[in-house]
């Protein structure tokens, strides 16, 4: 990555003098520049540079506000890095900072009382991503497929190549482990909010299975296997 780093500042000096820095799994580059122009330029040659290099990983390259002040490149990086979650989670390669829509608030709510954000994922997403982990299913990727489906059960099932009936399963547990119902809009809209919250404090979604298979032989705990 320092190799990458290195190529990728030297191709951005046209636009200005930047400074880079890279660590597993994260590059950061500050671009000088009075407009967004330099930056959006930036940010393609990035996707360019990478992709060329490690042609068999996928990456999401964000950016954050123009700042005028050294004191808030810090807020600009945590600006970046939240775009670059939510780019990763829509499947995105490029994304604005000024792009994601109501992370911005959050993010703001997060710097006056990180502990209240930190609550509200707990008594929202905390127990789904719990669940994932230990038994291996995907709960939080159903649940998030659910939403983006507009509360389509036969959407859902359709985007994930998985029975109706299983999805309603794991609705329902989702139901059971937070107390939340998916059927209600104020249910949606907590749960809505608690993947946003999850990903504006950093935290790493499951992996869940390999396939659509859970646990237990390819079984949610307690799923009856003929509703497949």
């Amino acid at each position: 990555l320092a190799a990458a780093v290195e190529r990728i500042v030297g191709q951005l000096r046209p636009h200005g003098d930047p400074r880079g820095r890279g660590s597993e799994g994260e590059l950061v580059i500050v671009v000088p520049g009075a407009d967004p122009g330099p930056a959006e330029r930036a940010q393609a040659t990035v996707l360019r540079e990478l992709e060329s290099r490690f042609p068999s990983h996928g990456f999401a390259v964000a950016r954050s506000r123009l700042v005028s002040d050294a004191a808030d490149l810090h807020r600009a990086g945590a600006e970046a890095l939240l775009a670059a979650n939510v780019a990763e989670a829509r499947g995105d390669q490029t994304l604005a900072f000024e792009e994601t829509g109501s992370y911005r608030l959050l993010l703001s709510a997060m710097s006056e009382d990180p502990g209240e954000l930190e609550r509200f994922y707990a008594e929202t997403i905390a127990p789904l991503v719990a669940y994932d982990e230990q038994y291996e299913t995907a709960l939080l990727r159903t649940l998030e497929t659910y939403l983006d489906s507009d509360g389509s059960v036969a959407g859902t099932a359709q985007r994930l190549f998985t029975h109706r009936h299983t999805i309603r399963y794991r609705l329902e547990r989702v139901r059971e482990l937070t107390g939340l119902d998916v059927g209600s809009s104020d249910g949606r809209e907590r749960l809505g909010l608690g993947l946003k919250a999850m990903r504006v404090l950093g935290f790493a979604v499951p992996a869940g299975p390999a396939s659509e298979r859970g646990a237990e032989a390819g079984r949610v705990p307690g799923e009856d296997p003929k509703s497949r």
